[in-house]
């Protein structure tokens, strides 16, 4: 029987997998933050219907469950919780790594380049969860709606953000969003090697103006249904 090597040299031992890597985590945190960035785009998209009426809200909502004779929806829906989970995860799991790696902080920090965005990036991801969660119970399930009527989007729409405080909470995640994103767009975007010197200046203002315009947009519909404008 030959002999064991107690000592394997490095290259003999099994390298961890592309997933197992800081890199491969980021490449999943960019594809599923592409993902993610185009469902909130459409979603804004959508809702701007109510500053139309009734009858166009309702009719897109209905077209969105029974498209693919209803199957659509579905498939939507999956490929959403499983960009959210594996989004997380992999922020998750980088994060610890980072702590893991540097359990003691630097004595002084220099954030020139750091922004609100990149500082608030974990606790807006948090914030951005619970919303998730919250937002299913109160426009998908009705289960935490003050008056769900399921079929008639626009009447859940101006009656479940006509309650301040649940108008409030919708304000204070599209701010977190926005921060989100603008950190987001920029990061993954230099994750999958789309960075140079010479297109930096663009890819920050694209980052920046998609935040402001998928956040505002957002912000605007609680304030419009509160203040009579969508009613």
């Amino acid at each position: 029987m030959p002999a064991v090597d107690p000592n394997p040299a490095p290259s003999a031992l099994a390298s961890p997998g592309f997933l197992d890597s800081s890199v491969g985590k980021k490449v999943v945190m960019a594809v599923t933050g592409i993902v993610l960035f185009g469902f909130v785009t459409v979603h804004m998209l959508g809702n701007l219907q109510a500053y139309m009426g009734a009858e166009p809200m309702n009719h897109y909502a209905e077209f969105l469950h029974t498209m693919v004779h209803g199957a659509g929806i579905w498939v939507f829906r999956a490929v959403m919780v499983v960009s959210v989970l594996l989004h997380a995860w992999a922020a998750l799991t980088l994060t610890l790594a980072n702590q893991a790696a540097r359990p003691i902080g630097y004595r002084a920090t220099q954030r020139q380049a750091a922004t609100w965005a990149s500082l608030t990036m974990r606790w807006s991801g948090v914030i951005l969860g619970l919303f998730i969660v919250y937002h299913i119970l109160h426009f998908t399930t009705g289960t935490v709606h003050p008056d769900f009527r399921p079929g008639d989007a626009y009447h859940n729409f101006v009656t479940g953000l006509a309650v301040p405080w649940t108008a409030a909470f919708y304000i204070v995640a599209q701010v977190c969003l926005g921060f989100h994103m603008w950190h987001g767009v920029w990061s993954l975007t230099q994750t999958l090697g789309w960075s140079h010197p010479r297109y930096n200046r663009l890819r920050r203002r694209f980052a920046m103006a998609m935040a402001v315009l998928v956040a505002g947009f957002n912000i605007s519909f609680p304030v419009a249904v509160l203040t009579g404008l969508i009613h």
